[in-house]
């Protein structure tokens, strides 16, 4: 009888293990903050959208993100991405913005970003006035997009984004907003971006120079599309760590 109680007992903290291990995880990066995870639910247009939360599992109020995947969905390197993001210090949402259309309008998404930083709003973690987003492939087109309209942002980082790109349903391209951007904006660029020509970044660049708009550029010689996430995983190159790091650094100099 007493070593089928212990069996049980023993069965029971292995249980118990295994779901505080969901919950919190130590980093798997540099950051030396464990972090709790978490997937929740956005409520935009009548619609719940999947997202997936990462915070610091110590008690304060941190700088929150949104994070917007590129066409390719919420792919587990994502997930990576956001949980280190917030061994780092931050609180940081990732929406699933294709839950109900592969290709949805501009004013779709834009309601997923606005109604992810109003649910960061209210989470106890946040400090509502450090917000920023970031945003990779077409997440990055929604970055250079939504940085100039959504005034609630400190700052943002696009990723091999697309400032000519008018989208997928033929509506506005990002650089048409240039003058509205009022926060410092970080741009991310491989050289042999086929899918978006780095000389189109440099050509945005220069128009967000004369118009006296604050931004940072960093281009990677010899970087392809999407060099952030390899089939699908977070690249552990020397460039994919470089490049995220360049991220956190900047966020921790403007969201102050």
């Amino acid at each position: 009888m007493r070593s089928t109680t212990t069996l049980v007992l023993a069965l029971l903290v292995l249980l118990l293990a295994g779901f505080i291990a969901g919950c919190a995880s130590t980093p798997p990066a540099n950051g030396s903050i464990s972090v709790i995870r978490q997937q929740v639910n956005i409520s935009s247009n009548g619609l719940s959208y999947p997202a997936y939360l990462a915070y610091p599992s110590a008690s304060g109020r941190y700088p929150a993100i949104v994070l917007i995947h590129s066409f390719n969905g919420l792919e587990p390197g994502y997930r990576t991405m956001v949980d280190r993001f917030a061994a780092e210090g931050y609180v940081v949402i990732a929406p699933q913005w294709q839950t109900f259309a592969q290709q949805p309008s501009d004013d779709v998404v834009e309601g997923v970003i606005r109604n992810s930083i109003t649910y960061l709003r209210g989470r106890s973690e946040v400090n509502a006035s450090h917000l920023g987003l970031t945003g990779f492939c077409a997440g990055g087109r929604y970055t250079m997009l939504f940085a100039p309209q959504v005034k609630d942002l400190g700052s943002a980082v696009a990723w091999y984004g697309f400032p000519y790109s008018t989208g997928f349903a033929n509506q506005t391209a990002p650089v048409a907003y240039i003058d509205d951007l009022d926060i410092p904006i970080l741009i991310i660029h491989g050289s042999r971006d086929a899918a978006s020509n780095v000389t189109d970044i440099y050509r945005y660049t220069g128009t967000l120079d004369s118009a006296g708009k604050y931004f940072e550029l960093k281009v990677y010689q010899g970087q392809p599309h999407g060099f952030m996430i390899a089939q699908g995983e977070l690249s552990e190159s020397f460039i994919a760590k470089n490049a995220f790091q360049e991220m956190i650094d900047f966020f921790d100099r403007t969201l102050i």
